[in-house]
This record gives C-alpha cells, sequence and structure tokens, in this order.
C-alpha cells in the first residue's frame, strides 16, 4: 500500500528533544504572541497546577543533598566533577531513564528517574545551585518516533552544558570551559550538531510535553492549559501550535484547529506533522479537495510515513494473515530496530506462525529496548509464560 493513514495525530515531543537549525546558532528573540489562536472559553480550568516556576525549583530534599552529600566532594573536586560523579557514579544517584512521564526537576530527583528533559531541568536546578553557569542545546539526531494509541510522537533529543562561573563573575560564553552532559548511551558527543536554546525554550519544551501526555490520557482541558503556558513562554516554538491544533481538534473546534495548524506552517512550511494534522482536519470538515492536494503534497515529502507499515501490519493480524504481518512488521524493524513494540508484534506474528524461537528473541529485544517500567513488566511477563504456551497463539 502506497500513502498514509491520516486516522492519527502527529505530535513533537522533547523526551529527549530536537528542533530546528544546525551548529550551534543562538536563538532568535520570540516574537508576541499571534492573536486569535488561543480560546480560553472552550475549555475548562485544569486539574493540575500549571506552573513555569516548578519547572527548576529545588525541593528541600535536593538543597540537604547538594549540600550535605555534594558539598564535600565539591570541595575535593569541584563542582563539576562533583556534580557528574552525583549523576553517574553507582552510588550517587543511580538514576534511571524512563519515558513514563516528563517530570519537573523535583519529581525526577524524588524518583530518581526521567526522561532526558527531565534529567536535563533536574541537573540544571542542581548546576545552578552550585552555582554554576548553564547552557541548554538542542541535538540534532535522526528522527525517532513513539506512539499512544492513536497519537504518534516524534522524539528528539536536549542536552546541556555547564561551567564554573569566570573570576570576574561574568556568565557570558566568551573563554567559558564548558563541560557536556548527556542522558542518552551512545552519543558521540564529539560529534554533534548543536543548537544553543534559551531557558524560556526548555520550559516551552517541558510544557508542550506535558499537553502531549494529557492528551494521550483524554485529559483535554488540562492539555490545553499546557500548551497554552508553553506559547506564553516562547510564542516562536512550533511544535506548540501543532499541539494546540491537535487539542483543538480532540475538543471538536475544527475551525480553531485549522488556525492553529496554519499557523505552524506558516512558520515552518515544511513541517510533515502540522501538514499531517491540517488533512486530517480538512478532512473532519469534510473539505476533500483541499485534504487530499495537501495529503499529496505530503506523500511528496514523505513517501513512507512513520509506522506505515506498523499499522497495515496490525491490520493483517486483525486479519489473521500472520505471514503478511510478519514481513510487515519486519519491515519496520529494519527500518527502527531499536524500537521496543516493533520487536512486540513481530515477536506475535511469529509466535502464531509457530516459531517460537524467533518470537522469543524479539520478545527478548523488546524487553531490552524497552523505555518504562510498565513496558519492562510486559515483556519481561510474556516471555516468562512464553514456555507455557501450548501452542501458538495471538495474546
Amino acid at each position: 500500500m502506497q500513502g498514509h493513514s491520516f486516522r492519527w495525530f502527529m505530535l513533537s515531543l522533547c523526551l529527549s528533544s530536537a528542533m530546528l537549525i544546525a551548529a550551534c546558532a543562538t536563538q532568535k528573540p520570540a516574537p508576541s504572541q499571534p492573536l486569535g489562536l488561543l480560546d480560553d472559553s472552550l475549555f475548562s480550568a485544569p486539574a493540575v497546577r500549571v506552573s513555569a516556576d516548578d519547572v527548576f525549583a529545588l525541593s528541600d530534599g535536593m538543597r540537604r543533598y547538594v549540600h550535605e552529600e555534594m558539598a564535600p566532594h565539591v570541595r575535593a573536586l569541584g563542582p563539576e566533577r562533583a556534580l557528574l560523579n552525583a549523576l553517574y557514579a553507582k552510588n550517587q544517584l543511580k538514576l534511571d531513564y524512563d519515558t513514563t512521564m516528563t517530570r519537573n526537576a523535583a519529581e525526577a530527583f524524588s524518583v530518581r528517574s526521567g526522561n532526558c528533559l527531565s534529567l536535563v531541568i533536574m541537573t540544571a536546578a542542581f548546576a545552578r545551585e552550585l552555582n554554576m553557569v548553564v547552557r541548554f542545546h538542542n541535538v540534532f539526531v535522526d528522527d525517532t518516533w513513539e506512539r499512544s494509541r492513536d497519537l504518534y510522537f516524534f522524539i528528539g533529543h536536549v542536552n546541556l552544558a555547564v561551567g564554573a562561573k569566570l573570576s570576574n563573575g561574568w556568565n557570558g560564553s566568551f573563554g567559558q570551559s564548558w563541560t557536556t552532559i548527556d542522558f542518552l548511551q551512545g552519543q558521540d558527543l564529539k560529534g554533534q550538531r548543536l543548537e544553543v536554546i534559551e531557558e524560556q525554550r526548555i520550559v516551552a519544551m517541558y510544557m508542550n510535553n506535558k499537553a502531549a501526555e494529557a492528551l494521550a490520557r483524554g485529559r483535554l482541558d488540562d492539555a490545553y492549559a499546557w500548551v497554552r503556558g508553553a506559547i506564553a513562554q516562547d510564542s516562536a516554538f512550533t511544535a506548540a501550535y501543532n499541539t494546540l491544533g491537535v487539542v483543538y481538534q480532540r475538543q471538536g473546534a475544527l475551525s480553531h484547529a485549522e488556525r492553529a495548524l496554519r499557523h505552524a506552517l506558516a512558520r515552518e512550511p515544511g513541517n510533515l506533522h502540522a501538514m499531517g494534522n491540517l488533512v486530517l482536519t480538512l478532512k473532519r470538515q469534510e473539505r476533500l479537495g483541499e485534504a487530499e492536494a495537501l495529503a499529496a503534497q505530503l506523500r511528496r515529502l514523505q513517501p513512507a510515513a512513520p509506522f506505515v507499515y506498523f499499522e497495515q501490519g496490525l491490520a493483517a493480524l486483525r486479519d489473521n494473515n500472520f505471514a503478511a504481518a510478519s514481513a510487515l512488521f519486519e519491515r519496520e524493524v529494519n527500518r527502527r530496530p531499536e524500537y521496543h513494540e516493533f520487536h512486540f508484534w513481530l515477536a506475535i506474528a511469529r509466535l502464531n506462525l509457530g516459531d517460537t524461537a524467533s518470537a522469543r528473541e524479539h520478545l527478548r529485544q523488546a524487553l531490552a529496548n524497552s523505555t518504562t517500567r510498565e513496558q519492562q513488566a510486559l515483556y519481561a511477563g510474556k516471555l516468562n509464560k512464553l514456555s507455557d504456551l501450548q501452542g501458538p497463539r495471538l495474546q
């Protein structure tokens, strides 16, 4: 099959977080907030606190950790080495990489885990408590996607650099010695292409993530409040308008969704996420000619959409066509071998074909590449049950 299935929404999620341009360009000042895109009357008050003040705020436990646990290492080794030891030494924080949700600094410290954005935020909060200078980076990585039901998320990457304050107290970058801290394993820091971003972009990314996560749980009022906050923090952050469009779409406010998505495309004419969501919005307004013209443009820009073979594989499974499903899931595994869910469903297809050994191996791969504790528990349980199966069976 060719083309795209527009039954799903595309969002930019900064679990790690990547955005726009190349090689260490400084960010331009954000333009003023565009008029007419926000409509509070469509939503009720959120059920959660939405405040930029919480993102980098230190808890009492974090302050105690800095001044009791880290202080001796700071005196002996200096603040940079003490911070690195706290983050990476096995007898210190013992951080886990976990993409279940985006956490602020205090939350990440409390549970000792988080996605890359959460861990970057927590580390920056610690560095500032140690009187260090912090610089944030977008890191340009290959396209990476994840899904939650009918929401599809583009995952990028951020990291940060820290440095001791210069003797004259100036916090600029000229003459500053930086130590880069990155939370993705296997990253070649020397070969990274970076864009320096400001703190308000990091806060906007955080709020946009929270909006996407609220969307995935069906909490539209919370999602709107979070994405509204993201735009207030950084009105130049295009991904937030894409998210706003999806929030309006889910609310049934199709004309609002169209305006938000067209604003995103006016800022970035090649934004595939906004383009795909606008196709769906136009279709739901029964403007089929406009929708098909835009869909054709999208197909030219992206001949093989993310998850297209996966969606086709699930359809083949529903038809009990296990050979076709296996071939389609294998195509996705070949495109992105590190994504856990492709391995899981390939294991299901192979199990129904009677290839238990292959099913077991792909379940192992799913477990090895899982990024949340819930996923790890699911795949470990499937592996444990596999030896008890009396015959192939779809789980």
